[in-house]
């Protein structure tokens, strides 16, 4: 009788005390069946469009990221000033081929690398000299004096993740207009840095090193760079016409957007979960990082629908500039620093909003070791890798901080089909998928709210 009466008085206290899998199921429930984050995705593609930071679409999705956490009623939303770079890209943009043996003169597909100076109105007329890397760069040294030198080194097409293969391809993009330069070169075409064969050029961002000249740089589609390597195995002489009013303007005020969840037991550890609000000025920047903005603004939005309250704060950070400067992931840093907050985690959505496989992490082994420890809680769901090593470009400057870096990781196979293209579009997003990372992310906040990390 004792026994039956002691199990009265803690029933209620039994019941209150659900178990991970139950609440956890809830949220992908939830997820599943009432989330508007592909709504919300369409609103910021389709109404507002592509967001180059210090453009008046940027602060156009800064304003409705703002109105829309507030009206989800998050405890908090306020606005973070930084201070952004603003590039533009010009009305001009061509890259052609003058004196082909068997083709004659036809134009490439082409579009300006990000940060790149333009070539003027006379433009840029040279021999064009093909290269696989930047170490050939080096070995050819002063024989690139006066010439424009063709960067037509591909992604690994052996490399099963995508990202890796990116890595190793995309330095010719990033710094392969100062090495060019170092040796006198007038200006520098760039494959696209993609694992497809097609006819859509890819931006992305350059960085000039300061002792080095500053001269113009823009990418041809994978076809054309393949097109234009074929000529030049006849012609070594061939010449190429380029032309780009790209032009880097005055840094402009813009926003990273704060909404926030405050913690009931733990207030003063802190979650970040966030994307990049910018994009490139080409498409919509739907998998490159509006999706991965919608998914963070939905997770904080599941745990008021569900009616759960965190125990730690949880904030939705919609970071600005990650596409070339990273000056909203360096100020919330700063400004974190600066207010003595501690951030137990912060998970990064930037890898498209493909159907989620699992979350790779960066810190110490007893942080990994308890991330790793949840997995059980995700394979129902699909979702099963937990041991890649690997944070977030936004969450980066974070890591001093003895934060545990989170990357959600979706199938990559298709990410560079839209990589900094005018087909990141909305359509390119399936609804489920992003659903799906939307409530693997939910999923993993609820587990660090709960446990924490020690």
């Amino acid at each position: 009788m004792r026994q039956i009466a002691l199990l009265f008085l803690l029933l209620p206290f039994l019941l209150l005390a659900q178990p991970h899998e139950e609440n956890i199921k809830k949220i992908f429930d939830e997820t599943l069946t009432n989330s508007p984050v592909h709504e919300n995705l369409r609103v910021l593609c389709k109404e507002i469009g592509s967001r180059l930071s210090g453009s008046p679409e940027a602060a156009a999705a800064v304003e409705y990221t703002r109105q829309l956490m507030e009206s989800y009623e998050f405890d908090t939303v306020y606005l973070q000033p930084v201070i952004v770079p603003h590039w533009v890209r010009g009305d001009r943009e061509i890259v052609r081929v003058l004196n082909s043996e068997k083709l004659g003169n036809f134009e490439l597909t082409c579009t300006a690398l990000g940060n790149s100076i333009g070539t003027g109105a006379e433009g840029v007329v040279a021999e064009v000299v093909e290269v696989s890397s930047i170490e050939e760069v080096d070995e050819l040294g002063s024989k690139l004096n006066g010439k424009i030198v063709f960067y037509n080194g591909p992604m690994d097409p052996t490399l099963i993740n995508n990202f890796a293969a990116y890595g190793g391809a995309v330095l010719q993009r990033a710094f392969g207009a100062s090495e060019a330069a170092k040796f006198g070169a007038k200006a520098v075409i760039v494959r696209s840095i993609t694992n497809r064969q097609d006819d859509i050029p890819h931006t992305g961002s350059l960085r000039y090193k300061l002792e080095m000249p500053e001269i113009p740089a823009m990418a041809i589609s994978t076809n054309d760079a393949d097109q234009l390597s074929s000529i030049l195995k006849d012609q070594k002489k061939l010449k190429i016409y380029m032309e780009s009013s790209a032009q880097m303007l005055p840094d402009v005020l813009s926003y990273n957007v704060i909404g926030e969840i405050r913690g009931s037991d733990i207030p003063e550890e802190i979650i970040a979960i966030g994307g990049h609000l910018d994009s490139w000025d080409v498409g919509e920047g739907a998998h490159d990082d509006g999706g991965g903005c919608m998914q963070s603004i939905d997770v904080l939005r599941t745990f008021k629908s569900l009616g759960m309250k965190p125990k730690r704060t949880i904030r939705a950070v919609m970071w600005m500039n990650e596409e070339n400067g990273l000056k909203g992931g360096k100020e919330y840093a700063r400004v974190a620093r600066e207010n003595g907050e501690k951030h137990i985690a912060a998970i990064e959505s930037d890898a498209g909003s493909f159907r989620p496989f699992g979350f790779s992490s960066k810190g110490n082994e007893a942080q990994r070791t308890k991330l790793q420890s949840w997995k059980d809680y995700f394979t129902p769901f699909g979702v099963w890798s937990f041991d890649q090593e690997g944070g977030g470009a936004d969450i980066s400057p974070l890591e001093d901080h003895g934060t545990l870096l989170i990357s959600l990781r979706p199938d990559n196979q298709k990410y560079f089909i839209y990589h900094h293209t005018l087909a990141d579009v909305f359509e390119a997003v399936d609804k489920r998928e992003l659903e799906l990372c939307s409530a693997s992310m939910a999923a993993l906040v609820y587990l660090l709210s709960e446990e924490g990390l020690e």
